[in-house]
């Protein structure tokens, strides 16, 4: 029954000593500090523990005091700490924190530092390393927080990156801007200019954002992915932009199985490493790799399954077959017997022989004339066809953007004309092909508001 009060004594006697030696904290537990402590949780009705930690307090401001006077800040500062975490009174504790920094100032001399800042900040070195404006700027603060040449040097020294950062927003330059506004934020979270500058960087970023979901949907995926990969350098976390990347890459893939249904399988795998690099784990990337490898497949058995004489006489017929839907006008249907699908089977008999490769390199140019001829003839039906073979045999034409655009002009201007007539019906159909062709295209807006009208007049 006396053994606790026994040892509550003891580890008293024992930070008596640890005090009087001047060991105040010690992370083996010998330290005055621990040793009180835990006399004091073995006997919390026992005042001595708790005097004795004020007596800690106490010396550990003192011990403060004599390193300050030698000027060792770094150990100065450690011993306030423990004085605060005791329970010194604040206003001695914040007293002695004002000494620390005015000696450390004078030590370290500040004078010079914020001219060394001012110098930066005039050469335009604002951030970038311990010899820049900011931080400069930050240091001298940091010691006397109320100079004034110091806190106007950072404020205006903010107002310049930030100008800097709307310049690089400006240049399309997201990730660049996006550190630059972290930067100033760092430096003062609170600086007036920063809350329109995070306005614009969002504002940018959702612009890029858009651009790239419209590249996307009109093939255009090298702009498509550099858009999202500029969002993601200024907020890597961006989940649209990374599920942007997905998409693109799915498109990839969605090309790699049109090149290889065409057996152009060198084509094929760049279309399907890019897709992989992009979407390593998306399904729709696995199925086109599934297809690419059937294809082969299939060209294989193909190519060594048939005689030479009957692969030749078959390649001649399909030829035959192919120019016959060509002058018909049948690019892309009937389904199996277009002009397409009859070059399509020839390349997988045999997609090097030369007679294939003319009547490959003759079909795209013959597209695009149908499509001119028939567009000036204003057969929209039959452009829209032709237009989509081309799609199909080179979906990466420089030509193709143009083309849907005059295509969509002429679908309004053929809708309105038939609205003005009556035809609500035909003029619904021709929006729903402008907007599949071209959002962006001159006069839809109007169009569309006409229809949307003449729709809502014709409900009962």
């Amino acid at each position: 029954m006396l053994w606790p009060e026994t040892r509550v004594q003891a580890l008293l006697d024992q930070a008596g000593r640890a005090l009087a030696d001047g060991r105040l904290e010690a992370e083996d537990g010998t330290g005055a500090r621990q040793l009180y402590e835990a006399a004091q949780a073995l006997d919390t009705d026992r005042n001595e523990a708790a005097v004795g930690l004020r007596r800690v307090a106490s010396a550990a401001l003192q011990q403060a005091s004599t390193a300050l006077e030698q000027n060792r800040f770094e150990e100065a500062r450690a011993r306030l700490d423990l004085a605060r975490e005791l329970q010194v009174p604040r206003a001695q504790a914040d007293a002695f924190a004002a000494r620390v920094r005015a000696r450390e100032a004078e030590h370290a001399g500040l004078d010079g530092v914020l001219q060394a800042a001012t110098q930066a900040h005039a050469a335009g070195h604002l951030v970038g390393g311990e010899d820049a404006a900011l931080p400069l700027y930050q240091r001298v603060l940091t010691l006397q927080p109320t100079r004034l040449e110091a806190l106007e040097g950072r404020e205006d020294a903010l107002s310049d990156l930030l100008q800097e950062a709307g310049r690089r927003l400006a240049r399309h330059e997201l990730g660049e801007a996006s550190t630059l506004i972290g930067q100033a934020q760092v430096f003062d979270p609170g600086h007036v200019d920063l809350p329109q500058a995070q306005a614009a960087l969002a504002t940018a970023l959702e612009s890029r954002r858009r651009a790239a979901a419209r590249d996307i949907a009109k093939g255009r995926l090298v702009p498509a992915r550099a858009g999202y990969e500029a969002v993601l350098a200024a907020m890597p976390d961006d989940a649209a932009a990374r599920q942007g990347l997905e998409q693109v890459g799915a498109a990839h893939a969605a090309l790699a199985e049109r090149q290889a249904a065409d057996f152009h399988f060198e084509q094929a795998r760049r279309e399907l490493s890019e897709a992989r690099a992009l979407a390593p784990q998306s399904q729709r990337v696995a199925q086109a790799e599934q297809a690419v490898t059937r294809a082969e497949q299939a060209r294989g058995r193909l190519g060594t399954a048939l005689p030479a004489r009957e692969r030749d006489r078959r390649v001649q017929a399909l030829l035959a077959a192919m120019a016959d839907a060509e002058a018909k006008g049948q690019w892309l249907t009937p389904p199996g017997e277009s002009a397409y699908d009859k070059l399509r089977a020839a390349q997988a008999l045999a997609p090097d022989a030369a007679v294939v490769r003319q009547a490959s390199a003759r079909l795209l140019p013959a597209v695009r004339s149908c499509y001119e001829d028939e567009l000036r003839a204003n057969r929209i039906r039959r452009a829209q066809a032709c237009q989509q073979a081309w799609q199909t045999l080179q979906p990466r034409d420089a030509g193709l953007p143009d083309a849907k655009r005059r295509l969509a002009e002429k679908w309004i201007a053929v809708g309105s004309e038939r609205l003005g007539a009556g035809d609500v019906a035909f003029a619904v159909q021709a929006l729903s092909e402008v907007q599949r062709l071209d959002t962006q295209a001159s006069g839809l807006d109007a169009f569309a508001e006409r229809v949307k009208t003449a729709k809502v007049g014709q409900t009962p």
